[in-house]
């Protein structure tokens, strides 16, 4: 049976944003897709790469075209929980009483950033547990429901402590960010042009409201038909190694339901199941958990509204790879390849060359690198 359609504006306006910010920045389609996975979902997303890849840009840009009250802060060591949830109000204290001003503060944003999440100390960690799981703020005798429908953490490492390993864990989906590939930066250095020039106007972007109406509707998409392939699946990743809680497994159902949801469906289907892909642990898992995810993906009869990001695995594709190089070797023998062009094929070659280490055949990832060596001699000897 063809699972259900329907049409809901709400559904294009947020697939109108997120091709808006497609347009803006080159090569992040990934992220930006989890971006609108999660916040239908409302579930949290946490961005993971080196500084100067977009990471915070990217949030901006979601937050201004959204009309909600966002909250952006960078953690570091000594990070004060009234920095993030707001001071005590002075005059109440006075009476006595310990009363929280949470005004332009963490307990009143709909969308909050959290730029180097993994520098939160033991004095916060606490009350950022709470908020993140429970959408609760908690001080004393207060206790405040929070108004968030994400939460987006950043870092440009993973966590090393069991302490941090708990805040980590609060966000469901992960992603790297990571410098675009060398033959896409004109592309990159013409839309981030443009976004410098971009003028604040009169526009209003998705009314909060809205978004919780889409988060409530997220609620209704029938999952029946997954169910059983989603049981395997967890099974499998848990076989694996990958550590899927109960709580988790639960949870990551709104976001199977919010892949549906995008593409206009009032019932899931198998290839929903790729937003599995990203929730590793560790770098060393994202191939693991990519490779099991995308063999019970294949298995989806292909459906007219599949999710884009379905069949595009994220990994790297060797034969494609193995193209690149080739037309790059003739380039560098053509005697009348400038020596600007020589210098974009030594980046564009570092580049392949740090993709091959995500390709987990052995035998092709070889067989890849192969002709990178080769080529690598060629500038060398040519120094």
């Amino acid at each position: 049976m063809e699972p259900i359609t329907f049409e809901s504006p709400l559904v294009d306006k947020l697939n109108d944003v997120l091709q808006q910010l497609k347009q803006t920045f080159v090569g992040k389609d990934d992220i930006i897709d989890l971006m609108g996975i999660c916040l239908a979902g409302r579930e949290n997303l946490f961005l993971f790469g080196p500084p100067g890849t977009a990471k915070s840009a990217m949030v901006r840009e979601l937050a201004r075209q959204l009309d909600v009250n966002t909250f952006e802060y960078l953690l570091t060591r000594f990070t004060e929980p009234n920095e993030l949830f707001g001071p005590f109000d002075i005059r109440k204290l006075r009476d006595g009483d310990l009363v929280t001003n949470t005004d332009g503060m963490l307990p009143e944003a709909s969308l909050v950033f959290l730029d180097e999440l993994l520098n939160a100390n033991s004095a916060i960690l606490n009350s950022l547990l709470m908020a993140l799981n429970e959408k609760i703020f908690r001080r004393g005798k207060e206790t405040k429901h929070l108004p968030a429908l994400i939460f987006i953490g950043a870092s440009n490492h993973l966590p090393e402590d069991e302490a941090l390993q708990a805040l980590f864990d609060r966000f469901l989906l992960r992603v790297r960010c990571e410098n675009v590939d060398p033959a896409l930066l004109e592309n990159v250095l013409q839309a981030g042009w443009g976004l410098e020039q971009k003028q604040a106007s009169g526009y209003k972007g998705i009314p909060e409201e809205d978004l919780r109406t889409l988060q409530q509707l997220n609620t209704t998409i029938d999952l029946n038909g997954i169910r059983p392939e989603y049981i395997m699946l967890v099974e499998q990743l848990r076989n694996a190694g990958v550590q899927i809680s109960d709580r988790r497994a639960v949870k990551l159902q709104r976001l199977i339901a919010a892949s549906a949801l995008l593409c206009k469906r009032r019932a899931a289907i198998l290839s929903d199941l790729w937003v599995l892909r990203y929730i590793w642990d560790t770098e060393e898992q994202i191939e693991i958990i990519a490779g099991i995810v995308n063999a019970s993906v294949q298995k989806a009869i292909t459906h007219p509204q599949e999710h884009p990001r379905a069949h595009n695995s994220g990994t790297p594709d060797p034969e494609a790879i193995f193209r690149d190089v080739q037309q790059l070797h003739e380039q560098w023998d053509d005697p009348d390849t400038p020596a600007a062009t020589r210098a974009l094929i030594k980046d564009r070659l570092r580049s392949l060359n740090s993709r091959c280490e995500w390709i987990s055949n052995t035998t092709q990832r070889n067989y890849v690198l192969q002709p990178i060596d080769a080529l690598w001699k060629k500038i060398m000897q040519s120094a």
